[in-house]
């Protein structure tokens, strides 16, 4: 079983922070535009990523999440609104997540995590929540044909949890939070290689 040893709340907060930044940038126009993730446009992606944050504030507070978790804006209407709504709910989630993540006192206390179906220790399920925001960040970022730039700190631990990130068959399973990993040509930037990784390709066309 992967395993992180380390407190990865600050680099976490970065990127999270990091991905607020970038989704501020999102218009009534972009909503519709097509993302790396498959048959998700950018309205999708930002109800996943906002969705995500109340469910891993929750399992941070003890408890199992469920549909009542993903925050009383996105409950009770989804994203039906325009992009100056969606943008402050994300970033009310954003908030929500670190708040949580920050009063953990026991890292190694359990986070149950929807998509792994079981619990994991805390700083294995913040390592996680930060590769997948450090990806998000990007996935966002590619969408809106902006540039990214994530926190150094962040790369750097994401890079670590990466390729650590079994490739078995599970990652070819519906439920997976990763795909398959891409072959890492020579001489490959950490970014591009944590996208190589975790099933991205950087040089594939949206569509």
């Amino acid at each position: 079983m992967l395993t992180i040893e380390i407190d990865a709340r600050p680099a976490d907060a970065a990127a999270v922070r990091g991905t607020v930044d970038v989704v501020a940038r999102t218009t009534d126009t972009d909503l519709t535009r097509p993302t790396p993730c498959a048959g998700w446009n950018l309205a999708t992606l930002l109800t996943h990523m906002t969705e995500q944050h109340y469910v891993f504030a929750t399992a941070a507070g003890g408890r199992t999440p469920s549909r009542a978790d993903l925050g009383p804006s996105v409950s009770a209407s989804g994203f039906a609104g325009s992009s100056r709504d969606i943008v402050r709910q994300y970033e009310e989630s954003a908030e929500a997540v670190l708040t949580a993540f920050a009063a953990v006192d026991d890292l190694d206390a359990p986070f149950w995590i929807p998509e792994f179906g079981r619990s994991v220790p805390g700083r294995l399920a913040i390592g996680f929540h930060l590769v997948d925001y450090v990806v998000h960040g990007w996935d966002v970022a590619r969408a809106l044909e902006v540039t990214y730039a994530p926190d150094p700190d962040a790369v750097a631990l994401s890079l670590s949890v990466a390729r650590a990130v079994p490739d078995g068959p599970e990652r070819r399973e519906s439920k997976s939070p990763f795909a398959p990993a891409l072959p890492v040509p020579a001489g490959a930037d950490s970014l591009t290689e944590i996208l190589l990784l975790l099933g991205r390709d950087p040089s594939r066309p949206l569509s």
